[in-house]
């Protein structure tokens, strides 16, 4: 048995200001002619389908393009997919019925009354059948209906709960398809910018990994890079596109498993996959970063400049040469002595105040009323989100 598992599409995703809707597109077409190279007998699909709980159309688009594609496929390809916290149940389950018809299951929400359990596909192999349990993204308060009354779940003890109430054939293979933010023992997996912002602050979200050893293969979805977890087969296959500068050193691949008969190691291998843009950093003197621009400039770029005079509209030259230009920084003695001193006076009321201070040391100028506006804007917005 041999599939690929992937997560966190994202589809709908911006990196700073730019859409991303073309690179997904791409990416997503790289990954159905590797499914045609391959030919897996499935495809795992680990949750984070859409950034956000009500994707644009275009994201829809993308999507429907993909699936299309995928279902069209010969020999026939099984989809198996679960919602992740960045997806809205509702709008996921749509159609999800018709979809089962042709080979694509949909998993949205785990159950939350007595008479539900897991969704579980089970699909047959020369060495007979392999179980596939799929397990959505959850919060405790989805599944306060199968507890105690008294009892006080947490993320761990959710997951625990629902897992515990499944009936296993462990005489055959079994595969778990999560999204959760699974930790092995203190050690947790390594996160990086793009997916912090879903953690809950202090791991409280956290579920170890001891509750999944049965299984054979466990396809996790939530982290952004791949890695394991403890053991090989507990797997976190990250993004199929960088979505941050902290993810420029990753090495973005398509993780395809094949599973043997059962006892023996599943063989686990990485498909490197690669977009027509990168996501990078670069770092230098301001001539020395705009030599590079016929190298880099078609990628997404993050700049730091070393210079230590001042000059003339940087950021306005190295928008001439780098098209998607992520963001500017500033590195030298003056900056340094400068930080220096706002740390000694951390005592700002509010962000804004604080990116005031910073503002007006930088460039000499404080914030008009209307970028004032446009902050309080943005910074309302991600209270919100």
């Amino acid at each position: 048995m041999r599939f690929f598992h992937i997560s966190d599409l994202h589809i709908g995703k911006q990196l700073y200001s730019y859409s991303l809707g073309e690179n997904q597109r791409e990416i997503l077409g790289e990954v159905v002619e590797k499914i045609k190279e391959y030919q897996p007998d499935s495809l795992l699909i680990c949750g984070d389908i859409f950034d956000r709980s009500i994707p644009s159309g275009e994201a829809y688009s993308i999507f429907d393009e993909f699936l299309t594609a995928v279902s069209g496929i010969k020999p026939e390809v099984t989809v198996l997919m679960i919602a992740g916290n960045h997806d809205s149940a509702e709008r996921l389950r749509y159609a999800s019925n018709f979809l089962r018809k042709h080979r694509i299951h949909i998993s949205v929400l785990p159950p939350g009354r007595p008479e539900e359990f897991l969704q579980k596909v089970v699909l047959q192999d020369e060495y007979g059948p392999v179980n596939f349990y799929l397990l959505p993204f959850l919060k405790p308060g989805y599944v306060r209906g199968l507890a105690n009354e008294e009892e006080n779940l947490d993320y761990e003890g959710a997951v625990r709960l629902v897992l515990s109430r499944e009936t296993y054939d462990f005489s055959e293979r079994n595969v778990l398809l999560s999204h959760q933010f699974y930790k092995n023992g203190t050690e947790s997996p390594t996160t990086c910018e793009s997916e912090q912002a879903s953690l809950n602050v202090g791991g409280l979200d956290s579920v170890d990994v001891s509750l999944v050893k049965g299984f054979d293969y466990v396809a996790l979805g939530h982290i952004h890079g791949a890695q394991k977890v403890g053991n090989p087969n507990v797997r976190y296959c990250g993004t199929l596109l960088k979505y941050s500068v902290s993810e420029e050193k990753h090495k973005k691949s398509i993780t395809m498993v094949t599973l043997k008969k059962k006892g023996e190691e599943p063989l686990i291998e990485t498909i490197p996959i690669k977009g027509s843009q990168d996501v990078r950093s670069i770092s230098g003197t301001l001539n020395e970063v705009l030599a590079l621009g016929e190298q880099y400039g078609k990628d997404f770029v993050s700049v730091t400049l070393t210079d230590e005079g001042e000059l003339y509209r940087p950021k306005e030259r190295l928008s001439e040469v780098y098209e998607y230009l992520l963001d500017l920084k500033v590195d030298n003695q003056r900056t340094r002595e400068l930080l220096k001193e706002s740390g000694e006076e951390a005592d700002f009321a509010s962000p804004l105040e604080a990116f005031q201070r910073f503002y007006e040391d930088v460039q000499h100028t404080p914030l008009s009323e209307e970028e004032w506006t446009f902050l309080e804007q943005i910074l309302e917005r991600a209270r919100e989100e």
